[in-house]
């Protein structure tokens, strides 16, 4: 399990290290945000600020194989690939919230997701403090943190009118979602490395016992997809050997079924990782650009 651990820390940094483009220096970051707390544990985020906000706001969540490093010392969550996917969106004018949430070995699903909508509700019920519009949020997220973007996009959880804390009287909704190379199916791992990520995760194979398939499907997007689910764009590489890119296609097609402004754009020979494995190729796609514009469309623009 630690080699495991150690490989999941060492990706996004490899992959920053080959594409990250930097924080423009005029950013504003406040580190360490305090968005819950679980057992005595603070759940932290960290806030991007442009210097020239455009009023909306996104939720950064890193891709991480649904791991959290439990080691004194670790490296969190939000500060890995949030060099490579937060530059675009600041320049155009966001806040962008990166968030560490709860992870294996020590964590198990449902807490991921349930880290995820804390998290939203704390953004929303914080709006006017960071000078975003609270009414329409936005969500990034890569593989395993795309998932739980999706997720929490599909589930669109209300706010719970009752409770005490006032954070959790906001509903956990997203606006507009950018996935890249989510997990959306988490019944349909083919390689021994990405099961491994999924079975660690959920603690329990996939199986045809009925309170596996339910457990599974809670957990995967695919199935979860509803009437009128957010405007959702999907970015993938076609050979991506962890999360395959059928996944996404699928994904599309259960999106637009149900009626959802939805596009899939395919990263030609990109792999798994946050920058796809290369950073920039001529061939490809400028998906920054891409993302920063799906935004503007349906959140800034809509």
């Amino acid at each position: 399990m630690k080699s495991l651990i150690a490989l999941l820390a060492m990706l996004p940094l490899c992959a920053g290290a080959a594409g990250a483009a930097g924080m423009p220096t005029s950013v504003s970051v406040e580190r360490n945000v305090v968005y819950g707390m679980y057992s005595g544990a603070a759940l932290l985020l960290d806030v991007y600020r442009p210097a020239k906000p455009n009023g909306f706001g996104i939720v950064f969540v890193a891709g991480s194989g649904f791991h959290a490093d439990p080691e004194y010392g670790a490296g969190p969550l939000k500060d890995t690939q949030i060099d490579l996917w937060g530059p675009p969106l600041i320049a155009a004018g966001y806040t962008v919230f990166a968030i560490n949430h709860r992870g294996a070995p020590r964590f198990h699903f449902p807490a991921a997701i349930e880290d995820v909508q804390r998290a939203i509700r704390f953004v929303r019920v914080h709006a006017p403090e960071y000078g975003i519009d609270g009414a329409h949020l936005g969500g990034l997220g890569g593989s395993s943190g795309g998932n739980l973007i999706a997720l929490a996009a599909l589930r669109a959880a209300a706010g719970i009118q009752d409770d005490p804390d006032v954070v959790n009287r906001q509903p956990a909704t997203l606006q507009a979602i950018v996935l890249r190379a989510a997990v959306t199916d988490l019944r349909n791992m083919p390689t021994a490395e990405g099961a491994n990520f999924v079975v660690a995760y959920m603690e329990a194979p996939p199986g045809n016992a009925a309170a596996v398939r339910a457990l599974y499907d809670a957990a995967s997007p695919v199935t979860q997809v509803r009437a009128n689910p957010p405007p959702t764009l999907l970015i993938h590489g076609d050979a991506d050997p962890l999360v395959p890119y059928q996944q996404s296609v699928t994904m599309e097609a259960a999106l637009r079924q149900a009626g959802a402004p939805t596009k899939l754009i395919t990263v030609p020979g990109g792999v798994h990782g946050a920058d796809f494995g290369g950073g920039t190729h001529p061939a490809w796609p400028d998906y920054y650009a891409e993302t920063a514009r799906w935004f503007d469309k349906y959140l800034r623009d809509r």
